[in-house]
């Protein structure tokens, strides 16, 4: 019989403005330990050299993490021209070098290959498995990488500011799964100079921007009291991109008991996606179907 895990039964969104430095496991587990909560988990590893919004799942928000995940992002990155690393990003080695320095207008005109659906190759040195095997161990222990392409859908690519004609500083708007490595990497082999990010900040993750986040130094400052708790947002913030039906006390019950359970009219339509509530709390995520909603997700809040 497994060891039954401690802590709290608390459930809620934590936001964290992530520290160049940490990796978000390691972020997530401190988020734990301060709030003493049985479960945590993330919606969006950002590398350990990134900073910015960290949106920490606890209790029986982890369900609505996918929803998370699939949501649009938007980061700000700056991109070292004439130079390409073997990690795609400055902690790796250079391995190629370029005099060439395109000019603002010759950047401009390079973005909209990059925009809408692209196909997108990973950085060697990524999570993504091969053969049952991350990509990045494999890399480190001197193996031809090879990764294929990925779809990725990205919503704006834009020039924000030009420090010197070695640095360029753009802003992205994507969907799930997205590499700012890779873009900056294809942007400078576009550009014949070569390039990789220098310095990478997640802005915003769906509904959670990084200017709302919590530092680390907060979190340790507030660890263990109440009034951490009163920075906890509510579970039903992750489910904010898809409709809500609302459903009667009875409704509530049999959905909770992973059953259909009837809603009130609505303009969801038939097939759609939805999560229904009960005076506010989320109840269940699951399919409309003909004044019913049909759970595939249940959420344990008292009702």
């Amino acid at each position: 019989m497994g060891r039954k895990r401690k802590g709290r039964d608390i459930s809620g969104w934590l936001v964290v403005d992530k520290p160049a430095g940490m990796t978000s496991t390691a972020v997530v587990n401190k988020v734990r330990w301060a709030l003493d909560a049985k479960k945590a988990g993330h919606a969006g590893t950002l590398d350990p050299d990134a900073t910015g919004v960290l949106a920490v799942a606890l209790g029986e928000a982890t369900k609505t993490v996918p929803y998370i995940t699939d949501a649009l992002k938007a980061y700000v990155f700056t991109v070292r021209l004439g130079q390409s690393t073997n990690t795609d990003d400055a902690e790796g080695e250079v391995i190629a070098q370029s005099e060439a320095r395109p000019s603002d207008s010759e950047i401009k005109a390079a973005l909209p290959q990059f925009l809408g659906d692209i196909m997108q190759v990973p950085p060697k040195f990524s999570a993504v498995k091969i053969d049952g095997q991350r990509a990045y161990k494999l890399a480190r222990d001197g193996a031809d990488v090879e990764i294929a392409a990925r779809p990725l859908w990205v919503e704006e690519l834009i020039l924000v500011d030009r420090p010197d004609e070695d640095h360029v500083v753009l802003e992205m708007t994507c969907g799930k799964g997205g590499y700012v490595r890779s873009i900056a990497r294809d942007l400078g082999s576009s550009l014949g100079c070569f390039g990789h990010v220098k310095k990478l900040r997640r802005i915003w993750s769906g509904p959670f921007d990084a200017e709302d986040g919590l530092s680390i130094e907060r979190i340790e400052e507030l660890a263990r009291t109440s009034e951490l708790d009163e920075h906890l947002l509510q579970l039903e913030q992750g489910l904010v991109d898809l409709p809500e039906v609302k459903c009667t006390l009875e409704g509530a019950a049999r959905l909770r008991n992973g059953n259909p359970g009837m809603v009130l009219p609505t303009d969801v339509e038939y097939g759609d996606e939805a999560w229904a509530s009960h005076d506010g709390k989320a109840v269940a995520v699951g399919v409309y179907k003909a004044g019913e909603l049909h759970p595939s997700r249940v959420f344990n809040q008292p009702v």
